[in-house]
């Protein structure tokens, strides 16, 4: 994994970059708008098709048809069929279009098989609840007999698969795109966004044409943003933070330097991941947007004006305590970098990559301090992304492990990870914390709360005999709580 990102230019709400801004906005309203309404929708059709005769019917004649056409997953599908794990063979079901195919044959559960009356009542029941399509229907299409739709190509930039999806383009479509916008104007830069998604979408939709799936995210069009921001300072020193695997540093650089080193980065990453991500998109969109900047920029008469930082940020130091600790840590002198680790965090509490630093550092004394502290630092983290939920979680287990002479939890902290852990599914840990809360602090003000967030994941995750059990305790501690409401369908 390679990125970079800008540290130098800031920008100036003498002149709001209002069209970046316009353009985040949209992409969350249509994720939280149309997109979660659909999700929401095949979450209530997907609880009917647990609660129906479907999976007993459909799951066996999937995993049938799997080792008929020879799928490698067919193990993994066995593996989710033993563990009763319904939802994930739906999902997997209805991305496998040539199945989906076979399902709607009338062939496919006869009409001399026992099973055909039920089998068609429920499917009926089930359709019927299925909402309209959205996503899918303005996303790519990967299939082998797709339509040549062209107008998905751009109607893709605007879709994501998640809230870390949507939130991770939002963060660098905002850090390069102000930018750009202030040095091309608000009507140039709307034209160059789209048509570096176009670029993108066009190059993705050749490289993964015929694979199956679908593509979506805006991704493209914000790597567009970042092959013109390269153009736009060419050999402008700029400073950037930047992440090579499990290594990272500051480094100040001709910004066309990282085009490059971006386009190599894609293409390794294309040439070693799977299809989970559309690598391709980026360097479509990388290429489109440098090429689109170099051609405004041999068009124009006067040169673009290069937007610089308007007002100089006072050096608290912090910059030099990550130097210092790096330094200190190459050198093996991990003692030494413990304060500097220590000093930096305390300047940037929320920075991740300083706390995994400091603790990871800190780990090699188990018993200081500095451990615990750390520990404190990065459960008390406000970001609520996935990213950042698997790093809480990840520091928890190494805490719980190491921890001399033991872990060392406040009822605060113990409530708000395991509502945390909730949410990331991490099912055993939060039932841990919350019984660990219960024991050392049964007035808790948020124990009502934490359960009750507890039992509602579980629910929407399909785990309702296991949510169940929190039943008496729920009526105990959250009498009127909305979960509890939720359970008593159980």
């Amino acid at each position: 994994m390679f990125y970079a990102i800008p540290l130098e230019s800031r920008p100036t709400w003498r002149n709001p970059p209002w069209m970046t801004v316009l353009l985040i906005l949209v992409n969350m309203l249509v994720f939280w708008g149309p997109q979660r309404t659909e999700e929401k929708a095949r979450d209530r059709a997907a609880a009917f098709y647990i609660a129906s005769p479907l999976p007993a019917i459909e799951v066996p004649r999937f995993l049938a048809w799997l080792e008929e056409t020879g799928d490698k997953h067919l193990p993994q599908a066995r593996a989710l069929q033993k563990a009763g794990n319904q939802r994930a063979l739906l999902a997997w079901m209805e991305h496998e279009d040539d199945f989906q195919q076979r399902l709607r044959s009338p062939r496919f559960v006869p009409a001399e098989d026992p099973q055909h009356a039920d089998w068609t009542a429920a499917r009926a029941q089930y359709q019927s609840r299925l909402p309209a399509p959205f996503t899918r229907h303005w996303a790519m299409d990967y299939g082998k007999d797709a339509e040549f739709r062209p107008i998905t190509w751009l109607t893709a930039t605007f879709l994501h698969g998640s809230t870390g999806h949507l939130l991770g383009n939002m963060l660098f479509l905002f850090l390069f795109g102000f930018s750009v916008e202030l040095a091309l104007g608000r009507t140039t830069y709307l034209a160059f966004y789209l048509l570096g998604g176009l670029g993108g979408s066009a190059l993705s939709a050749w490289a993964y044409g015929g694979t199956g799936s679908y593509g979506l995210g805006a991704s493209g069009a914000v790597s567009a943003l970042m092959g013109m921001y390269a153009v736009l300072y060419r050999l402008r020193r700029v400073r950037f933070f930047y992440q090579l695997f499990f290594y990272f540093n500051y480094v100040t650089a001709p910004a066309l330097l990282l085009l490059p080193a971006w386009i190599a980065n894609e293409l390794l990453q294309h040439w070693l991941s799977g299809r989970g991500v559309a690598y391709m998109a980026h360097l479509g969109g990388l290429l489109a947007g440098a090429s689109l900047m170099a051609l405004v920029m041999l068009v124009r008469r006067r040169p673009l004006e290069v937007p610089t930082a308007q007002v100089a940020v006072p050096d608290d130091g912090f910059d030099t305590h990550v130097a210092n600790a790096q330094r200190l840590a190459q050198a093996m002198k991990f003692e030494q970098a413990l304060p500097q680790w220590r000093a930096a965090a305390k300047l940037r509490p929320q920075d991740q990559t300083v706390l995994s630093a400091w603790f990871k550092t800190a780990s090699l004394w188990p018993d200081s301090e500095d451990f615990h502290r750390a520990a404190r630092r990065i459960f008390r983290l406000r970001a609520h992304d996935e990213q950042t939920l698997q790093f809480q979680h990840a520091s928890y287990r190494t805490y719980f492990d190491k921890a001399k002479p033991g872990a060392r939890l406040q009822p605060d902290d113990m409530a708000r990870l395991s509502r945390r852990f909730a949410r990331a599914q991490q099912w055993g840990d939060a039932e841990k914390l919350f019984n660990a809360l219960h024991k050392t602090a049964p007035a808790h003000p948020e124990l009502g709360e934490t359960l009750g967030m507890l039992v509602a994941a579980l629910c929407h995750a399909g785990r309702r005999e296991q949510a169940a059990v929190f039943r008496s305790q729920l009526q105990q501690l959250a009498p009127g709580s909305a979960a509890l409401q939720v359970l008593g369908g159980v």
